[in-house]
């Protein structure tokens, strides 16, 4: 298994050294980085690389393109909230949660999967866009389970709070407790559940997957079912992202609408894939690290930029950090007009031009 997943790192050796400086600051973030704001950074970014790398797994792989992946991050996500505010915030109703998220998911992906993707592309995504609007309306109204639009907050097991500590003394100025342990845990989780879906991928199956996206014809020619791969893309795809939305509601304490379902959620997913680059699981390290960190960094460092440049009035205003979301929107363009096949691929491509 291992020497399959070496097989597919990517042979760019900026590449690699990116990825390794990306893993190893997220295994020390809680030693390296001040603040609970830049371990939750750390934890949200563990958690957006399995869900990008998922729908990388059935648009990148598959040429799929759905509107519904939010669906299945919230389904895990309000399984988890629902057990917990309603039966016990324990880890035997956090596993039944998981399981009760995973075959709804499962259900769910297959009815989507075999109902539309014998139609045309554009068709699919539109029925995915209906079903994931659907589910929205579903959430608001079944206010009496799911909060409504004010969502859900609720406990969790006490061993994964900052009230339970493991040991009375700071190890390297850090102290030892719950949320430290929540926090190795969203990692350790998503560490296995990226590590399976580059298993995935490598394996005859996702062969297969490449096979359908590059000529499905001629795939269906030797023998290959395409709706029946692609479902099981889809299905693949959705337990990834209802894991992820596990990991989400554990962390969080909250699930509403907005942190789960949003269609912001949804663009983001996509932005991620394209600067990332489709078609390379390892892409969503690079594009969720970028969009996360910008996210949650960009205004202050157009503050800094700001408060630089204050005695010329025009650069002043034009940093200001009320535009930060301008600035996010020049940073896509720039990315997309320069690295066309996203940062993986164009750093790929720039290896194999000059080997």
């Amino acid at each position: 298994m291992f020497q399959s997943i070496r097989d597919t790192l990517p042979q760019s050796r900026i590449l690699r050294g990116l990825l390794a400086v990306i893993v190893v600051s997220l295994l020390l973030a809680p030693f390296i980085f001040d603040g609970s704001r830049a371990l939750d950074t750390a934890a949200r970014l563990c958690i957006f690389i399995v869900l990008v790398a998922s729908y990388d797994l059935l648009l990148g792989y598959t040429g799929v393109v759905s509107f519904a992946h939010t669906l299945f991050f919230g389904i895990g996500a309000y399984s988890v909230a629902i057990a917990f505010d309603h039966v016990a915030p324990g880890f035997g109703v956090l596993l039944v949660a998981v399981v009760v998220a995973l075959g709804v998911s499962t259900v769910v992906a297959v009815t989507i999967g075999l109902v539309s993707l014998r139609v045309k592309a554009i068709f699919y995504a539109m029925i995915t866009l209906a079903v994931a609007s659907v589910a929205t309306v579903l959430v608001s109204q079944l206010y009496l389970y799911t909060g409504g639009e004010d969502g859900m907050t609720y406990r969790i097991p006490r061993v994964l709070t900052p009230a339970f500590k493991l040991l009375d003394d700071k190890v390297l100025g850090v102290r030892i407790n719950g949320k430290l342990l929540n926090y190795y845990l969203i990692f350790t989780v998503s560490t296995v559940l990226f590590l399976l879906m580059v298993r995935i991928v490598a394996s005859p199956f996702g062969k297969v997957l490449k096979a359908l996206r590059e000529n499905d014809f001629r795939a269906e020619a030797i023998g290959y079912t395409t709706v029946y791969y692609r479902t099981a893309a889809t299905v693949i795809s959705a337990c990834m992202a209802t894991l992820a939305g596990v990991l989400m509601a554990i962390w969080l304490r909250y699930t509403g609408p907005d942190s789960v379902l949003s269609l912001n959620i949804m663009i983001d997913i996509l932005l991620m894939v394209v600067i990332g680059g489709m078609g390379s699981l390892y892409g969503a390290i690079i594009g969720a690290t970028l969009l996360v960190l910008a996210r949650n960094y960009l205004n202050e460092a157009m503050g800094v930029a700001h408060n630089a440049f204050i005695d010329v009035p025009i650069l002043a205003e034009l940093f200001n950090p009320e535009r930060w979301l301008l600035w996010l929107g020049v940073l896509f363009v720039v990315m997309v007009y320069f690295f066309p096949l996203g940062i993986v691929g164009r750093l790929v491509r720039g290896r194999a031009d000059h080997g």
